[in-house]
């Protein structure tokens, strides 16, 4: 707990410096290039690693299982980064197009983009790979050594005067290699046997994450559709002020992060007969949190915006909305991660919770001004209450009906040699 609190701690700190020492104009850059790196995180996951808990389970102690699915894991994340970075290429700059901003600027996005997105690959394989390991000491360290050299470098482009949008930018994109390089040496370092992918094997990943790929996919896209829309259609201060606010959502992130490294493995896990009071219980305490978090906000909503800066001292309003959609989406997040560990995925799901919060935005799109914040961020609420009562049902299916069943793989193998020699060098 302590190193996770440190690492939320500098990353508050990360993201508030940047919204105090960078003028709004210029923040801008910072909060699109920033929120198209978190919606490519989620591409390059597409649930694929929420997938090796539960189709491990309890066998922990099979190593080789274990690096076999690991490197199976590689070659399919592996291909999904060819497609995602093509795609970068081409949509990014058709995403800035209307704040005219320097090509060479766009150009040096385009690029860090593609950097910090390969390195994102190798966090989202090898950082699962510690959790499964039980190693949750060695994972926090690295997102701590992630967040603290990412503020570290701050301060000194800061202290310097060299400090902009794009070396902040480059700052957070140091943090996220040097966490890559961590995970990767204790990963392999932890695991001691070396893995070979099979076809089986990445059809048995593929067939586990599929049924959320759709969810994924769309989902991605819309986690930042307040700030594609402002992108699109507003002003660079509109931009600034979305960012800003979101930092603010911030405040979940210590209580969420909780949940890959021990609650989700806990009711992975779970006997059948117990799941249903720990279920409730978990849900009681997630709801209590959120709520308790955004009633704080909104009652010293002036001495939160005191902390963004003079800049953003007239989002009293916005600022509520804001936390309001954050409380609702760590909410839903959570029952939707309790669903994947317990295998409560299914194709009706996704096809509800698309077309349904599909219907939400296109009325939205329709008839309100996108140009204003308070129209994006009341597009959040409504988007994340669809999202949130779509997960509802889908937990009450999932009792009455159990899990989606697995087909389960072929024993692992140990790989020759030249087979280990050829697939480690993909780092």
């Amino acid at each position: 707990m302590t190193l996770q609190g440190t690492t939320l701690l500098g990353n508050l700190v990360f993201g508030l410096l940047c919204v105090r020492l960078i003028a709004p104009v210029d923040y801008a850059k910072f909060v699109v290039l920033f929120g198209v790196q978190g919606t490519l995180s989620v591409l390059m996951d597409l649930n694929l690693s929420g997938t090796l808990v539960p189709i491990i389970g309890e066998r922990i102690h099979d190593r080789q299982l274990i690096a076999d699915y690991i490197a199976s894991m590689r070659v399919v994340v592996r291909r999904v980064y060819y497609v995602v970075g093509f795609g970068v290429v081409f949509a990014y700059p058709l995403l800035v197009h209307k704040q005219h901003w320097p090509w060479q600027l766009v150009a040096g996005m385009v690029a860090t983009l593609l950097v910090s997105t390969w390195f994102i690959r190798i966090n989202s394989v090898y950082g699962i790979l510690l959790i499964v390991l039980r190693k949750r000491q060695t994972w926090a360290s690295g997102q701590m050594i992630s967040s603290l050299s990412s503020l570290l470098l701050l301060g000194i482009l800061w202290k310097f005067g060299w400090l902009s949008a794009f070396t902040a930018i480059l700052s957070n994109v140091m943090g996220i290699v040097l966490c890559a390089g961590f995970y990767y040496r204790q990963a392999r370092q932890s695991l001691g046997v070396p893995g070979v992918a099979t076809p089986a094997k990445c059809k048995s990943l593929i067939q586990l994450a599929l049924p959320n790929v759709p969810q994924s996919l769309f989902y991605a896209f819309q986690g930042s559709i307040s700030l594609f829309i402002i992108t699109l259609f507003g002003r660079p201060t509109s931009i600034a002020s979305i960012g800003a606010l979101a930092r603010l959502g911030q405040l979940f992130t210590l209580f969420l992060q909780l949940y890959p490294i021990l609650v989700e493995p806990y009711f992975a896990k779970l006997p059948k007969e117990r799941l249903k009071l720990n279920y409730i219980v978990g849900l009681s305490v997630t709801a209590t949190f959120c709520l308790a978090v955004a009633l704080l906000v909104s009652h010293f909503s002036g001495l939160f915006l005191a902390i963004l800066g003079p800049g953003y001292r007239g989002l009293t309003f916005e600022l509520k909305l804001a936390i309001s959609a954050a409380a609702i989406s760590s909410f839903s997040a959570v029952l939707w991660s309790i669903h994947g560990a317990r295998r409560f995925v299914y194709w009706w799901s996704t096809i509800l919770g698309i077309s349904t919060t599909l219907a939400v935005q296109v009325c939205f799109i329709a008839r309100a001004d996108l140009s204003s914040i308070r129209t994006v961020l009341w597009l959040n609420i409504a988007t994340n209450i669809t999202s949130l009562a779509v997960n509802a049902c889908c937990g009450v299916y999932g009792f009455i009906k159990g899990p989606r069943e697995v087909e389960d793989p072929t024993p692992s193998v140990q790989p020759p040699p030249a087979a280990e020699a050829a697939e480690e060098g993909a780092f």
